[in-house]
C-alpha cells in the first residue's frame, strides 16, 4: 500500500550526498556527490565491489548516518539536519528495513515483532496492530502455525519473511534491503525475491536493494552500479553482461496476493474512521485517506 498522503512527493531524493571517513589517519571518501532519485513503485538494485560506497549510501538513505554535504529528502521533507529524536520517528514510520541478519527481537513472537512498530507509532490500537501484523505475515508467506513462534523457532527463510512483514508495518515510503538473501539458501532466496517483486508490483512500495549477487540484482527493474564512491547510471560492460544473462533466467511468477491486500485495505479504512472519531485526524484527512484507499483498490 502506497504511503497515505504522499502522492505528490517522491519517496526518496539524495542530492549531492558526500561522506568521508577517517581511518588510521587517512581520509576515505566513501561517497562523492551521489544523486539518487526514487519514484513510487520503483525497484532499484545497487551493485558494486566491496568498499564502493553501497552500504554508506544505504545507511544515509535510511537516516542511520548523516552526509557531510548534500541533502536527503523523504516524502518531500528535507530530513538532513533533523535531530536524532525526530529521525528515529522518520525511520520507524517512513522507512522499512530488511537486513541480512534479520535483526528480529528474539523474545517476541513473529506477530509481536511486526506489531511493535505499529504500537510505537500510536497509529493503531493493539487489536488493529495484531490483525494488521497477521495480514502482513500472510502476505509475506509465513505459515499461520508459525505466527506465535519466536525467531529461534523459525528457519532463516521464515525469519526473513517476518522481517519483510515488519518492514511493511507502517506503510513506509520505501524499503531498504541490505543483502537480503545473504543468509538464505537458494530456495529461500528465490522465494524472497518473488515476494519482493510481488509487493513492488501490487503494493507499489519502492525498494532499494544492495547486493553482490547479479542473479538477485536482476530481479530489479533498474540496476545501478557503484564504484569509488560514485553511483554510475551505466555499469561497466562485464557487469552488464552478467545482469543480462541473469535476467534471461526463468523466475517464479509474481504471487497472487489480492485477498490479503483486500483485507489490508479494509482494516486500514476501519482504522482511519476510528482515528477520526477519536479526534486523531481531521475530516479532510479522513476523506483524503479513504479516497486514496479506494484508488489503490482499483
Amino acid at each position: 500500500m502506497r504511503p497515505l498522503g504522499t502522492s505528490e512527493s517522491k519517496p526518496l531524493l539524495c542530492l549531492g550526498v558526500s561522506k568521508t571517513y577517517r581511518i588510521g589517519g587517512a581520509e576515505v571518501k566513501a561517497l562523492k556527490g551521489v544523486n539518487l532519485d526514487v519514484d513510487h513503485g520503483e525497484f532499484i538494485s545497487i551493485m558494486g565491489p566491496s568498499g564502493s560506497g553501497k552500504s554508506t549510501l544505504l545507511h544515509i538513505a535510511g537516516t542511520l548516518d548523516r552526509p557531510d554535504s548534500g541533502r536527503v529528502i523523504i516524502d518531500g521533507r528535507d530530513v538532513t539536519n533533523l535531530p536524532e529524536s525526530r529521525l528515529s520517528v522518520v525511520r520507524r514510520e517512513r522507512i522499512g528495513f530488511v537486513f541480512q541478519f534479520f535483526n528480529l527481537a528474539t523474545q517476541l513472537t513473529a506477530v509481536e515483532n511486526v506489531s511493535l512498530p505499529m504500537l510505537l507509532s500510536r497509529r493503531y490500537v493493539p487489536s488493529e496492530a495484531t490483525e494488521r501484523a497477521s495480514i502482513l505475515l500472510r502476505l509475506a508467506g509465513l505459515p499461520e502455525n508459525r505466527f506465535r513462534n519466536t525467531p529461534r523457532q523459525l528457519s532463516g527463510g521464515q525469519q526473513q519473511m517476518v522481517a519483510m512483514a515488519r518492514a511493511m508495518a507502517n506503510d513506509p515510503a520505501y524499503i531498504l534491503a541490505d543483502e537480503p538473501t545473504g543468509n538464505l539458501d537458494v530456495d529461500s532466496s528465490s522465494k524472497l525475491m518473488t515476494l519482493i517483486r510481488s509487493l513492488n508490483r501490487l503494493v507499489k512500495v519502492a525498494f532499494i536493494m544492495v547486493t553482490h549477487n547479479p542473479e538477485v540484482a536482476a530481479h530489479a527493474a533498474t540496476v545501478k552500479f557503484m564504484r569509488d564512491g560514485e553511483l554510475l547510471e551505466t555499469a561497466p560492460e562485464p557487469f552488464r553482461s552478467v545482469i543480462r544473462a541473469a535476467k534471461t533466467t526463468e523466475v517464479d511468477s509474481p504471487l497472487e496476493l489480492e485477498d490479503e491486500l483486500d483485507s489490508l485495505f479494509e482494516l486500514e479504512g476501519r482504522a482511519c474512521r476510528r482515528r477520526f472519531v477519536e479526534g486523531g485526524i481531521t475530516e479532510e484527512e479522513l476523506l483524503r485517506d479513504l479516497k486514496e484507499l479506494d484508488e489503490m483498490r482499483r
